[in-house]
């Protein structure tokens, strides 16, 4: 049987390009979000075995059910990839919404959390497996009015390090990906679907796509068994941190 990797936020971006490249590796793969119609979609493109499972990241009692009622034949998970997450407004601190705030921590980190806690046990037993959390530059630089977000990604750049030290002398690797500027949907939801906002942000220069991002964990987990790309800052070539971007308008 081929390897088996999860793909959590498949129905749209990353997490939907990622789900291609893996299935053009060969993975049978487990793929997880909301949109059940999109991952229907999505599975319909894919020719080798797949698995829907149709839950929300920051319901531990949905995970949990959702993980549970995999087959036996797709319980072991050789690879996860921790992509499910947003960002939720972009407000100074003294303004910004309770209802933004939980989104972000309950998505970005806890989400990350409750996926893995299904996920680990069967790692742990086999001695083997693979973990690609997706974090952002947020997470290394802080910048205004992202205060919230870029504090939930530097707890999942956190836990990508702490995941690496307690999952280590199981033969397990770690890995975190922190992209800059990606056109997906980002955009859009924090910025509450004012698409003329969102897409501003991307004016002036070229930004990542989701293939990209999706490039590259299909070439983490194509590295020998020896090699793990630990923690990889991607960024558009017009980028130079969290808040410089070259436009020409």
């Amino acid at each position: 049987m081929n390897k088996i990797a999860c793909i959590t936020g498949a129905s749209s971006g990353i997490g939907f390009a990622t789900s291609k490249a893996l299935a053009d590796l060969g993975y049978q793969l487990i793929l997880c979000g909301r949109r059940r119609e999109r991952l229907e979609a999505l599975q319909q493109s894919i020719s080798l075995p797949s698995y829907i499972l149709t839950f929300d990241v920051r319901n531990w009692s949905e995970v949990e059910q959702a993980f549970q009622s995999l087959p036996m034949e797709w319980k072991n998970i050789d690879l996860l990839i921790n992509n499910a997450g947003n960002a939720h407004g972009l407000s100074p601190i003294q303004e910004g919404s309770l209802e933004d705030w939980d989104a972000m921590l309950h998505g970005n980190v806890n989400g990350l959390l409750y996926v893995s806690k299904m996920v680990i046990p069967e790692m742990i037993r086999r001695e083997q497996g693979h973990i690609i959390n997706i974090s952002s530059i947020a997470g290394k630089q802080t910048y205004a009015n992202g205060n919230v977000y870029c504090a939930s990604k530097a707890a999942v750049e956190a836990l990508s390090q702490g995941m690496r030290i307690d999952l280590n002398s199981f033969n397990i690797k770690v890995s975190n990906i922190a992209p800059g500027a990606v056109n997906t949907e980002f955009s859009a939801v924090r910025f509450k679907g004012d698409l003329p906002r969102a897409e501003s942000v991307y004016q002036g220069f070229t930004p990542l796509d989701a293939a990209d991002i999706a490039s590259l964990i299909a070439y983490m987990v194509s590295c020998p068994a020896h090699v793990n790309l630990a923690d990889v800052t991607i960024l558009p070539s017009a980028q130079a941190s969290a808040t410089q971007i070259k436009k020409v308008l």
